[in-house]
């Protein structure tokens, strides 16, 4: 298999391995381009894959919204929600994009490149639901749809089993809402590094009450990771 790295188009290779031509390579290359990259380089309006990920994010959700709608007709709106919500988390997605070897054909910035960014779970997240947003705009639903249910089937079961990563912001919230009326809310206190680099630092609150706290490249892994905290500290307490 070749890699892409941070160098050219993407390889046919790729395509052969996610089973979809594109017909706009330039789209699979911004999908496969880290903000990193485009704010470090020297050429002016490199796309990267931020709007693809919005995209491909709502996307996901439909599709997989409509699948387990329709074959888990026994299952009530909560658990749906649930199982939902187990398999677009960024452990799921990032797990999917680790198995089509993702993150070697990423185009990341020098900085993420030697800090491990190609394994790591936000930005293999982030770039699975850009590729998913690109197979949409360059082939439409059906072919999006495929491309989803093709890896996302598994994880699916699983989760109406139980047994899927856990979302810990829905388990949080899974937690407390038999026992507390107050809003859990998530708050960015601090953002530090460089624009491409930025790290988030997030609490978690039950009202005014501080549950948790969560550092992360991106506000999602930072509110999973204060989430999981404030699990770890008052789960005892509810289960």
């Amino acid at each position: 298999m070749k890699y892409l790295g941070n160098k050219g188009l993407p390889s046919v290779d790729f395509e052969e391995m996610i089973q979809y031509q594109f017909k706009d390579k330039q789209l699979l290359k911004e999908a496969l381009t880290h903000s990193s990259y485009a704010n470090e380089s020297k050429v002016k309006k490199i796309k990267h894959n931020e709007r693809l990920e919005f995209l491909g994010d709502s996307v996901l959700g439909i599709i997989i919204s409509d699948y387990i709608f329709k074959k888990y007709t026994h299952l009530p709106e909560g658990d749906l929600t649930k199982v939902r919500a187990n398999v677009v988390c960024e452990p799921a997605l990032g797990s999917c994009a680790t198995k089509i070897n993702l993150g070697g054909f990423l185009r990341l910035g020098r900085g993420e490149e030697v800090s491990g960014g190609r394994q790591r779970e936000s930005i293999l997240a982030d770039a699975f639901e850009a590729l998913i947003g690109a197979l949409y705009l360059d082939g439409g639903m059906v072919i999006a749809q495929t491309f989803v249910l093709n890896h996302l089937i598994d994880s699916v079961e699983q989760a109406t089993k139980g047994s899927l990563f856990r979302d810990y912001k829905t388990y949080l919230q899974e937690l407390l809402q038999s026992k507390h009326s107050e809003r859990i809310t998530y708050q960015v206190i601090k953002e530090s590094g460089p624009d491409h680099s930025k790290i988030f630092d997030v609490e978690v609150l039950l009202g005014e009450q501080l549950l948790g706290h969560g550092m992360g490249k991106s506000k999602k892994e930072a509110e999973q990771r204060a989430a999981k905290e404030a699990v770890e500290k008052i789960k005892d307490q509810y289960v």
